[in-house]
């Protein structure tokens, strides 16, 4: 089993990645967004985080910055009818930290806007996974219930004008984070502010 890659980024898509080790070996894996993103520049030498997963058709190799990021995939594998292109669709949405919170707080909304997620997917998931990330979850820092009064209806409307579900979501929660807030119409200034 291939664990990890340490080598030079020959070349970098949104979906795949290409890294030539020392021994001049040229290995090709498939990275989320959230981790295409933080990338180094092609000619640098980093290492990538792989997991390796073979099935009756095909192997195929991704790859993670971090070890919780590998983790997580892992896991969003072992639930019920999620393959390797709805757990790196997840993984593109959001970070693993934010996943991981979404899994805890059975947070189906968050879930839904993920591309080939739908509600009794996401339903499924979550019964199956809530307990199992919790571990990653709470690594992240404290979680913020989707309870919170007034947060679903700011991320809503947010997300009315013009921000992707994933910006509006990490902005209300980030104003949730420095305390509380007295309306939801205070908690949607406060998050449009961050803009």
């Amino acid at each position: 089993m291939i664990s990890r890659l340490k080598g030079v980024l020959l070349r970098k898509t949104s979906e795949r990645v290409e890294v030539e080790t020392a021994g001049g070996v040229v290995y090709e894996a498939d990275v989320p967004l959230t981790v295409f993103r933080r990338l180094p520049a092609e000619g640098a030498t980093f290492e990538l985080r792989t997991l390796q997963v073979v099935r009756e058709d095909s192997v195929a190799l991704y790859g993670f910055l971090a070890a919780d990021e590998r983790e997580l995939f892992r896991r969003l594998l072992g639930a019920t009818g999620v393959g390797a292109k709805v757990a790196l669709a997840m993984l593109s949405t959001y970070d693993a930290h934010r996943l991981a919170r979404a899994l805890v707080e059975k947070d189906v909304a968050a879930l839904k806007q993920v591309s080939g997620v739908g509600p009794k997917t996401a339903q499924r998931i979550v019964l199956e996974l809530a307990d199992k990330v919790a571990d990653l979850a709470v690594a992240s820092g404290q979680a913020i219930g989707p309870e919170r009064p007034g947060a679903q209806a700011a991320v809503s409307a947010l997300v009315a004008l013009g921000y992707s579900f994933g910006d509006a979501d990490a902005a209300v929660r980030s104003v949730l984070e420095e305390g509380e807030v007295d309306s939801t119409d205070e908690l949607i200034r406060r998050a449009l502010q961050r803009r």
